[in-house]
């Protein structure tokens, strides 16, 4: 049958994924970091996909394609929620488990200012100093994150995309300092996982304010986007402040 369904250009397509995340059938997927349609059965036509491309790379077409199957739909959406909840229950149910992940909150010494560093040398050896971290908890990986761990209680969230603290120099100092680290990779990680377990940090604690802190890239955009859905979703709307790190490594 000749219907409209979407069609992506992969030559336009960055594989940034936040079409992925837009399509609620699940029609649209990264194969070798490129969207792609998995299925004409998937897809019904509407567009949900199309606002979010940053590149133009989708647009809805008439083409012969087979029928948009809603039934085939249900079935691999209700296959999705249950490998997230999966995935929800993992930390929670492992106590002896891995110790990278259990919860811990970091007390920080008020800081004396130190001369300035000389350059590492190679084959220099590394001696302990006082630490200029600014870190409160461990872990920060979001994926690991115990979202009803205590010290997110009352905390100032920062998330932040992985590139971030190596693009900006002064990261601990600007964005960490005096607040709840998590961390992410929106084109990499499950972007809908990340705005699930947000959703419910925001609705079990009382968050005071939250500051995301992105690159440049188009693909970074799904960090903002989960973090705002996280609001909607719990109903929880706290202040917000979005930063912008070019690729240089300065705040735009």
């Amino acid at each position: 049958m000749k219907r409209k369904i979407v069609h992506i250009y992969e030559d336009k397509c960055n594989g940034c994924g936040l079409c992925v995340s837009a399509c609620h059938e699940g029609a649209i997927e990264l194969v070798n970091e490129k969207a792609k349609l998995i299925s004409d059965e998937y897809c019904d036509g509407l567009g949900d996909c199309l606002p979010e491309c940053p590149t133009g790379a989708i647009e809805i077409i008439e083409r012969e394609a087979n029928e948009y199957d809603d039934e085939l739909v249900k079935q691999k959406i209700a296959e999705k929620k249950a490998k997230e909840e999966a995935k929800k229950t993992l930390i929670p149910d492992m106590p002896c488990g891995c110790p990278g992940s259990a919860a811990k909150l970091i007390q920080r010494q008020p800081k004396v200012q130190k001369p300035k560093a000389l350059p590492m040398q190679v084959g220099q050896k590394i001696t302990s100093s006082s630490s200029d971290s600014e870190l409160r908890q461990w872990p920060v990986q979001l994926n690991l994150i115990n979202s009803r761990a205590p010290y997110l209680n009352g905390a100032n969230l920062l998330v932040a995309a992985d590139c971030t603290a190596y693009a900006y120099k002064n990261f601990h100092e600007d964005f960490i300092k005096d607040h709840i680290t998590v961390i992410g990779c929106p084109k990499l990680d499950d972007n809908k996982y990340y705005e699930e377990k947000l959703a419910d940090m925001l609705k079990n604690n009382d968050i005071k304010s939250i500051t995301v802190v992105r690159m440049e890239v188009p693909c970074c955009g799904g960090i903002v986007s989960a973090v705002k859905n996280a609001m909607l979703k719990s109903e929880v709307i706290v202040p917000y402040r979005e930063v912008i790190i070019s690729t240089d490594g300065n705040v735009l």
